[in-house]
């Protein structure tokens, strides 16, 4: 991420059964970048690793933070796995698609031009959140 870019004010959040592998796939498949990850104890051959909170940075600016999913009464964040979607803004779809596919990514839309001139395309990660990207940067705000 750009030292120039501003700060994220706005972290989406997801939960993951596997929250070490899905960060890996985000990484190899969509680019997203690994800043930190908390709390992250060793996997046992009966369950994945655990991560309290890990964030990820969009090359482009923003991010996201996830972690994985606890359960029960006590979760304060309780959101089920597979359960998120958002838009990421890229100035390359053709390029991220090709990469996401190439990581094993599900694209569930193909590559396509809207009739608002965005150039977009969307996917699946392996724990079933789905992915939009586009060149759409959203409309411009009026003072």
């Amino acid at each position: 991420m750009s030292d120039s870019a501003p700060p994220p004010q706005v972290w989406p959040c997801l939960r993951a059964r596997d929250a070490r592998a899905l960060i890996d796939f985000l990484a190899a498949a969509f680019g997203f970048e690994e800043v930190v990850c908390y709390g992250e104890t060793a996997a046992s051959p009966e369950s994945p690793a655990r991560v309290d909170h890990a964030e990820l940075a969009w090359p482009e600016g923003g991010g996201i933070m996830l972690g994985t999913v606890r359960g029960g009464a006590d979760d304060p964040f309780a959101l089920g796995p597979g359960t998120f979607g958002a838009y990421v803004v890229t100035a390359d779809p053709d390029g991220l698609c090709a990469r996401a596919r190439a990581a094993g990514a599900r694209i569930t839309v193909e590559l396509h031009d809207t009739d608002y001139g965005s150039r977009d395309f969307a996917a699946r990660d392996p724990e079933g959140n789905l992915w939009s990207f586009g060149t759409y940067p959203g409309a411009s705000r009026s003072s």
